[in-house]
């Protein structure tokens, strides 16, 4: 009966916490769509989304810069804020599973380093492929992306022949550490235009996109989300240790590779349409796992939410604490996070403290 009761009190309590933080999300988008330097009612944002999505006509009419506001300004906005929080974050959860390391974010393996480089080319040198046009931007930096994480993968397989753990941070950080310093190189090139447009969009932001950039990450999106989240089982056995793993038929290998796929696929698709966008993968998988438990079934979905809703709320304050300027998103994100993290890094130290 205790064991009835407790596993029926944990059900309904992750029930709750889901509910709750689709309603985080919801609140969020709302509340951005509403608020900013022009308020809009409520009322005629409701109508303008049923409007533009079933066909229902709620209100007699609204005046015709609202709609153009909501529909072709705010909401793709806070639909890519949405796809680039919720994309980071669940790219964290993956590779703090994954390497079992806390300090683990969508930056460990390389990607987002690559995918900027790839950005930063195509700003500098003004580069357009024929048939892409204004697509180059984000085009370049996924390849960039992915060319980085298989330069990572080409450094393990000679520096160890298999895909250890910490073989694969190693490199990963020796990949971000020499393409920042290209990076570095290219900014001091360049004249002051130049390296205005790429400092600031390293810095990150969702502003001045519209549905093309919505179009763009989606299907990445959902492809990464899919191969993680199929794979929550492995990450849960990984947790144990790998031998730990092997032993209940977990295929370690193959299921490290589709997973370290997966996240990378997310986060250059997110650094592809916004830039460099921190801590939302390092902070938002600590605070789902001191609410949700370590069950990465539970870990992957709630993170996804939650860095979602963040990121809707982030780029909101971007761009109204100084308005009518804007802030990077980026520079709001590391200064949210920034102290949260320590705080919790803080607490588990003192957690380790007591429990020695």
């Amino acid at each position: 009966m205790p064991s009835s009761f407790i596993r029926t009190f944990l059900s309904k309590r992750i029930f709750w916490v889901y509910v709750l933080s689709g309603g985080f999300v919801l609140g969020a988008v709302l509340l951005s769509l509403i608020w900013s330097s022009v308020s809009i009612p409520v009322g005629h944002v409701v109508h303008i989304l049923s409007d533009n999505v079933l066909g229902w006509s709620l209100m007699a009419e609204v005046p015709a810069n609202e709609e153009r506001i909501i529909w072709n300004i705010r909401l793709p906005r806070v639909l890519l804020a949405l796809c680039v929080g919720a994309s980071l974050a669940l790219a964290g959860a993956a590779f703090q599973g994954l390497l079992r390391n806390p300090l683990a974010d969508p930056y460990t393996i390389g990607v987002s380093s690559g995918a900027a480089l790839g950005a930063v080319t195509v700003i500098f040198f003004q580069l357009t492929i024929f048939g892409l046009g204004s697509f180059t931007l984000p085009v370049m930096a996924i390849i960039g992306g992915f060319l980085a994480l298989m330069l990572v993968f080409g450094l393990v397989k000679i520096a160890s022949r298999s895909l250890a753990i910490e073989t694969i941070i190693l490199a990963g950080i020796i990949m971000s550490s020499f393409i920042g310093a290209v990076i570095s190189l290219i900014i001091a090139l360049g004249d002051q235009d130049a390296m205005t447009q790429i400092i600031y969009w390293l810095y990150g932001s969702v502003g001045m996109r519209g549905w093309s950039h919505v179009q763009l990450i989606v299907p990445f999106m959902l492809i990464g989300m899919f191969l993680l989240l199929i794979h929550y089982r492995e990450l849960n056995a990984l947790a144990l240790g790998e031998e730990a793993a092997e032993h209940i038929g977990v295929n370690v290998q193959r299921g490290k590779i589709v997973i370290l796929l997966g996240a990378s696929l997310l986060t250059g698709a997110s650094v592809a349409v916004s830039g460099m966008i921190g801590f939302v993968g390092l902070v938002i998988p600590h605070l789902v796992r001191l609410i949700s438990g370590p069950n990465h079934r539970h870990v992957l979905p709630l993170s996804l939410l939650a860095g979602g809703g963040f990121l809707i709320l982030a780029d909101l304050v971007s761009r109204t604490i100084i308005a009518p300027k804007e802030l990077p998103i980026g520079v709001i994100t590391a200064l949210i996070g920034a102290p949260v993290f320590a705080l919790l890094l803080i607490r588990n130290r003192l957690g380790k403290g007591k429990t020695a």
